[in-house]
């Protein structure tokens, strides 16, 4: 049986996540959260049209109205959750493969589920298996204008702001593959796309934020300003500078922190990122008097952070930035666009935006032990304390169990490559040592 995850349901598709599940879950969904109704959209997998089927029967089961939206990014599904006051429903892995995909819940508003209600929908869910199918006529409604409504709310964000910029935008042949180069070019920009032309198997396959080699070479090649990378469902997004030179999301908030900053738009002056976020970002935040609040890995635990402080900004190293004055949650397109208009207006170039944040050398360890090992910080705590006195305050410490499987992951910064790579592959070979098992690489 499948578990919820730091952001939704995933498995392989059809196989383990089969329709059975998905009807169920959808089932569970209805069950706990009483929607009024539940817009559902997914990404280009072609599996996505069969889950989607088995979802709109599960809701109705429940006797829930649905929406379909058909394919859009996972934020578009989150905004008309957001104006509409209905759960929503992604159908998506991500950045997964195309054999993969998964399901991700929005509560009514838009925001996603609370640690609570993730629980008791998949106690509800597991307990289904038990449960006769039932099967009633669903109650269908076209959702598909809602996506305009969408692009005309983020365009509104930054007008024609972008004019004369070139653009490459590398569509990840995902769910932004349409919606992206229109709104780009609706803010006047000199747009080029590539990776746009979705076949069902072909999304996140070496392009995309996951892979974003090709957007650097096209974007030096075209003589562009700035290229960018979406995801397969378009909730997070990779930068490349005209030098061909990676922005990630680090650098991205850096940047979108000290403008906002400087121009008295950022509520409470401060940030929420997760522990994996760069110690980089730490001291330019640190530089302008920004505070940064630390949450665990997953947007999901940013947007928990941003409500409790009341903070407008937030993400991950990933490319999850949060924009929460205009949106619920992450939104590739919505960050992109925020970026390029700052570019344009502060008449600077990406790669001199950038330098506003210097990153330290991170090296992060997987480690697969015999068995889950469920506190790695306590079985080397004397280990850890030698390293991080050798670092002082140019360098940082990071070791936590996956929640999923036996594997420990170190990550250490440091100011050169070397140090950060001597303390990571130190620091793991004592948790071998202590638990057993393999290192199984670096990056």
């Amino acid at each position: 049986m499948l578990h919820f995850g730091t952001d939704g349901v995933r498995g392989v598709a059809i196989d383990e996540l089969t329709t059975d599940l998905a009807r169920d879950l959808a089932r569970a969904t209805a069950r706990v959260l009483r929607p009024s109704a539940i817009v559902i959209g997914r990404d280009t997998r072609e599996s996505g049209s069969e889950l989607e089927d088995a979802i709109v029967a599960g809701c109705a089961a429940e006797g829930v109205p649905v929406h379909l939206m058909g394919v859009v990014p996972t934020p578009a599904i989150a905004y008309a959750a957001e104006q509409y006051g209905w759960v929503g429903i992604a159908i998506t892995a991500s950045h997964n493969v195309w054999s993969d995909n998964g399901i991700k819940v929005f509560a009514s508003g838009g925001a996603k589920l609370g640690d609570a209600e993730q629980i008791e929908i998949e106690r509800e869910w597991h307990a289904m298996v038990s449960e006769p199918v039932l099967h009633e006529q669903p109650t269908i409604h076209d959702a598909t204008g809602i996506l305009g409504e969408y692009a005309t709310h983020r365009l509104n964000v930054v007008g024609e702001a972008l004019t004369g910029v070139r653009v490459v935008l590398d569509c990840a042949n995902g769910a932004m593959s349409h919606v992206a180069p229109e709104v780009f070019m609706s803010a006047g920009a000199d747009v080029s796309v590539i990776n746009a032309s979705p076949n069902g198997r072909n999304i996140n396959d070496k392009c995309g934020a996951t892979a974003p080699q090709q957007l650097a070479a096209q974007v030096i090649a075209e003589g562009a300003d700035i290229g960018i990378a979406f995801d397969g469902d378009g909730d997070r997004l990779i930068a490349v500078a005209a030098s061909g030179a990676l922005v990630d999301g680090d650098h991205i908030m850096a940047i979108a922190a000290v403008d906002l900053a400087h121009r008295g738009l950022l509520r409470n002056k401060g940030v929420a990122v997760t522990v994996m976020t760069n110690l980089g970002f730490h001291h330019t935040m640190r530089d302008n008097n920004i505070d940064v609040v630390i949450t665990p890995v997953g947007d999901r635990s940013i947007l928990v952070a941003l409500d409790e402080f009341d903070f407008v900004l937030g993400g991950e190293q990933s490319g999850h930035v949060i924009h929460r004055a205009h949106a619920t949650t992450g939104d590739g397109l919505l960050a992109a666009l925020q970026l390029v208009e700052y570019i344009t207006r502060a008449r600077v170039t990406l790669d001199q935006a950038a330098s506003i944040m210097q990153s330290y050398p991170q090296i992060l360890v997987n480690i697969r032990t015999l068995n889950r090992v469920h506190d790695p910080v306590h079985d080397i705590a004397d280990q850890i304390a030698i390293a991080e006195a050798e670092l002082g305050d140019n360098g940082r410490i990071l070791v936590r169990s996956s929640g999923t499987e036996p594997l420990v992951r170190v990550m250490v910064e440091a100011a050169d490559q070397v140090t950060a790579e001597s303390i990571a592959m130190r620091l793991a070979q004592a948790v071998v040592d202590l638990h057993g098992g393999s290192i199984e690489g670096t990056h």
